[in-house]
């Protein structure tokens, strides 16, 4: 399993999710991609490259989809699974998130903020109407029945990344990943997960001219032809 985490000025968390990540008592690597940090994130992570992860860098900062196009890249593992570097998505969760695929029946696996039974910390109304309608208006586009398509929280058998390209440089990584992997016709799953979001005094990155860009890509990616 290969775990690939891309960051950004994530100085107070990334040790975390890194010790919550090496907890994990699964056969795995880590794949740390940091994206240009000017906040003292780096020189963390170079006390941390000894502990078994691999750490990778940016000279300047290029967005998730760039970090994550990197560090898919350089993953050697059968099943991929993205980590944001923050405090929102639990590794422990890692078993239920990959339980599909393991089972053989499933291609992708999506975390659901929304569906869960867990835990989910209570926040922003107009985040969340924003998340179900790029949801809703992605899955009109591709034909599946989501209810998460943002989440940061998505596992991939390798085969099926091996078969797409990222082009998207920033958050526009979620719907381009979504409307690709519909044109394979693969088996995607949807379990639910715990969700522990932050404001933005806390260090939230995602705003509203995201929001326009995840628009763009949906149209984009969805009607245009079918190459990867």
């Amino acid at each position: 399993m290969s775990i690939v985490i891309p960051v950004f000025n994530e100085k107070e968390t990334i040790g975390q999710i890194l010790a919550a990540v090496l907890a994990v008592e699964m056969d795995k690597e880590i794949i740390v991609v940091d994206d240009g940090s000017t906040d003292g994130t780096r020189e963390v992570l170079q006390g941390l490259a000894a502990d078994g992860v691999q750490v990778l860098s940016h000279d300047r900062n290029l967005g998730k989809g760039a970090a994550l196009r990197t560090g898919f890249s350089r993953s050697q593992g059968d099943i991929v699974i993205v980590q944001d570097a923050d405090l929102e998505y639990d590794p422990g969760q890692y078993p239920k998130l990959i339980q599909p695929i393991v089972d053989g029946k499933a291609d992708v696996v999506y975390g659901s903020r929304f569906i869960t039974g867990d835990f989910r910390r209570v926040l922003f109304f107009w985040h969340m109407i924003g998340n179900k309608f790029l949801t809703l208006l992605s899955n009109m586009l591709t034909n599946l029945n989501l209810s998460d398509m943002e989440t940061g929280h998505k596992a991939f058998r390798r085969s099926v990344l091996e078969k797409i390209t990222i082009e998207e440089d920033r958050f526009g990584f979620e719907p381009e990943v979504t409307a690709k992997i519909a044109k394979l016709n693969v088996r995607i799953y949807e379990v639910g997960i715990s969700y522990a979001g932050r404001t933005y005094r806390e260090g939230k990155k995602v705003g509203w001219r995201d929001g326009f860009s995840a628009l763009r890509c949906i149209f984009k990616y969805n009607l245009r032809g079918s190459g990867g």
